[in-house]
């Protein structure tokens, strides 16, 4: 396919690689090859790639990679990852900060404290990128994405460029309503006037709380489960006796059992079978049906995609 692509798009500047080594570039380091990765330069160069894309090829785009599961079967078609081209930041009047997709959160946060600006601190909690945040609402400590959102920008799989305001990203607890052919390019987020020091401590006390209370250091996708209304997942789970639980080289926290962790060799099944397991003691014990937070992608590990996602 990469030389297809290749033959079709002449004035590509990004790049194609075949069969591309994901557990390379995911927190979980487990999972099958990308069929086709492909690394635009720039979102000009994305829109023209996707003006030229057939139609009928699928299409994934992930992130830092942080809160993804990729099944050992890898993932067909194109997946599409934002790098350097999508990695600036630029702190605007009206304490404003504009990001590109690919900016870790962290940064986010850290730009913004740098300019005295409020508001934004929450991104310092959250393990994922810009991009990740759009399609989530990603959130920590009380706040989240819809909160400090102003617009978005997206390329579609026609290749047109989407400027989105907040109310265009539908957002719910965990989740965009924008179509998941839209891929997120930039984000301008609004602060408020704040005091420098005062929100370096906010951060301090974010880091300290993550590395207090979760496996920073381990291999994991960060928070397994959303919280179902009502509830703590991490309670849930604790209750159904979970905390500690191994299947293969994937086991459930015991600093914090909404974390599934790789401790060394676990497979793509491994950890997916874990958190099913997980669900279904906790459906079993409190009637509680758990939802993925983490996404999973790509084929088993006999070339097939599960029936039922939930």
């Amino acid at each position: 396919m990469t030389s297809d692509l290749a033959a079709r798009l002449p004035e590509l500047k990004g790049r194609l690689k075949p069969n591309a080594a994901l557990s390379d570039i995911t927190w979980f380091r487990v999972g099958g090859p990308a069929q086709v990765l492909f690394t635009p330069a720039d979102e000009t160069d994305l829109a023209y790639f996707f003006s030229e894309l057939p139609s009928d090829v699928p299409v994934t785009v992930i992130g830092l990679g942080s809160n993804l599961l990729v099944r050992d079967g890898g993932i067909p078609g194109v997946v599409i990852r934002l790098g350097r081209g999508f990695g600036q930041i630029v702190v605007e009047e009206g304490y404003r900060v504009r990001a590109g997709s690919a900016v870790p959160d962290v940064k986010v946060a850290r730009a913004a404290a740098d300019a005295s600006i409020a508001g934004l601190t929450f991104y310092r909690g959250i393990p994922g990128s810009v991009g990740g945040a759009l399609r989530m609402n990603g959130g920590a400590h009380g706040r989240e994405t819809k909160d400090v959102l102003l617009e978005a920008r997206a390329v579609d799989r026609s290749g047109d460029v989407h400027v989105l305001s907040n109310a265009d990203m539908k957002f719910s607890y965990r989740h965009c309503g924008v179509s998941d052919d839209f891929v997120f390019t930039e984000a301008l987020f609004q602060g408020e006037a704040g005091d420098r020091e005062r929100i370096q401590a906010e951060m301090n006390a974010v880091a300290d709380y993550r590395e207090q209370a979760q496996p920073v250091k381990a291999r994991t996708g960060g928070s397994t489960f959303k919280n179902p209304p009502g509830h703590s997942a991490w309670e849930l789970i604790d209750a159904a006796g979970c905390r500690g639980l191994q299947i293969g080289g994937a086991r459930v926290s015991e600093k914090h059992c909404n974390f599934l962790i790789n401790e060394g060799g676990a497979s793509g099944t491994d950890i997916e079978e874990l958190g099913e397991t997980v669900r279904a003691r906790v459906k079993e014990n409190s009637g509680v049906e758990l939802e993925w937070e983490i996404r999973r992608l790509g084929l088993t590990a006999n070339g097939e995609l599960p029936e039922n996602e939930t």
